[in-house]
């Protein structure tokens, strides 16, 4: 695994607004990167990242199985009360999911260490299943990659094979697909589904978030007062789940993507139990509940809230002492702790590989880098190829 410098495209700011990549940039900072790629081995990607991540989504899958039958744990993933059956039933009718992303820690050598499952509402799926794949494609054709050049990358194909089969799934036609105002990132991403949805032959309206209501039916609206039967949602179930119209979740009989039972996969009070299930995996760091604390020996470890998301809140202790912290909303809803392992170090950046799945196949990778220890939102993007 090496991190390459190479020559940016001369033209790629005017391609990325051609194909809308409205985001390369954000808040005067750069987030697309191709002034460098990272490039893997074949056996790399196959033995250190693809079979782990199947094997690692099938553990958490019986962690779901595990958590739906028992309410300790439910209380301990923090589902409120009245959505304990409901993500029951959903787990139990076999409510297909569509996709969501492993975050490792991995150099290249050796197993790759899990830090969280992204499970609800992963972004950087555009660039990803899309951008990342042009990069190549330009850098092969004006020879500055090997025409041998591969890339791990099946996303895009499996987004749109997955979304036809939740479509036919549901007996429908027609997804809404929705995120919040003002995020652009988020935006993109539900963009790049509506595109994949389209490509199967699947009706695909987008609605904001804030603009769903409750018609007179008490079923979910959009505002043509049009019932959405389903519902492609990037908005974390943890949110859905304590608002004002969460009693209308389950009585709307809408369906959902991604289904209810993973508010189980997307909180990382998994990462303790996948410790408890699977003690000693290769692939696995130790982590505890807060009231297992004692049961970790490890002298620097790595606290965060469950329900924290692009890095927030997550703090770095050395002997109970503070070295590194983000700040952000979260932490009321508790926190887990994971022994500390740190991200390689390339050059002077930090690198954290994302390995998507669609359904239960791993569908290609992300990379992201950054100066801090800590992967948050704004981290940079680099593309990567396979060679050798």
């Amino acid at each position: 695994m090496f991190r390459m410098p190479v020559e940016p495209r001369k033209n790629w700011q005017q391609k990325a607004k051609d194909f809308g990549f409205t985001f390369h940039s954000m808040y005067g900072e750069p987030y697309w990167d191709e002034s460098a790629y990272y490039q893997f081995t074949l056996q790399q990607i196959e033995k250190d990242l693809e079979d782990p991540s199947e094997e690692i989504h099938q553990m958490c899958l019986q962690v779901v199985d595990k958590v739906v039958n028992d309410e300790e744990l439910l209380n301990a993933f923090k589902i409120p009360e009245p959505f304990w059956q409901p993500v029951k039933d959903s787990w139990k009718n076999h409510d297909p999911s569509l996709y969501s992303r492993l975050d490792f820690a991995y150099d290249g050598s050796g197993p790759a260490k899990l830090f969280e499952n992204n499970a609800d509402t992963p972004t950087s799926l555009y660039e990803s299943g899309f951008w990342q794949w042009l990069w190549l494609q330009d850098l092969v054709d004006n020879n500055q990659l090997s025409r041998h050049s591969d890339q791990f990358n099946s996303l895009q194909e499996k987004l749109i094979r997955r979304l036809d089969e939740i479509a036919k799934h549901y007996h429908t036609d027609q997804i809404h697909f929705a995120c919040c105002h003002d995020t652009i990132e988020d935006r993109g991403t539900v963009q790049y589904l509506q595109d994949c949805a389209a490509e199967s032959g699947i009706e695909a309206p987008f609605v904001f978030i804030e603009d769903i209501g409750i018609g007179e039916s008490g079923r979910f609206t959009n505002l043509k007062n049009q019932e959405i039967s389903t519902l492609f949602k990037l908005y974390p179930w943890e949110f859905m789940q304590r608002e004002e119209f969460a009693d209308f979740v389950v009585s709307s009989d809408t369906t959902w993507i991604e289904p209810l039972w993973k508010s189980i996969l997307s909180n990382k009070a998994l990462m303790p139990m996948l410790w408890k299930m699977f003690t000693g995996h290769p692939n696995l760091l130790p982590s505890f509940f807060e009231n297992e604390l004692h049961l970790c020996d490890h002298q620097k470890i790595v606290k965060k809230p469950i329900f924290s998301r692009e890095g927030a809140n997550v703090s770095i202790f050395d002997k109970g002492e503070t070295v590194l912290e983000a700040q952000g909303p979260y932490g009321e809803e508790g926190f887990i702790y994971q022994a500390f392992h740190p991200l390689p170090k390339f050059d002077d950046n930090y690198t954290l590989i994302g390995s998507w799945l669609v359904d239960d196949k791993a569908a290609g990778i992300s990379v992201r880098e950054d100066t801090s220890l800590i992967t948050q939102d704004m981290s940079r993007y680099l593309p990567h190829i396979i060679l050798g």
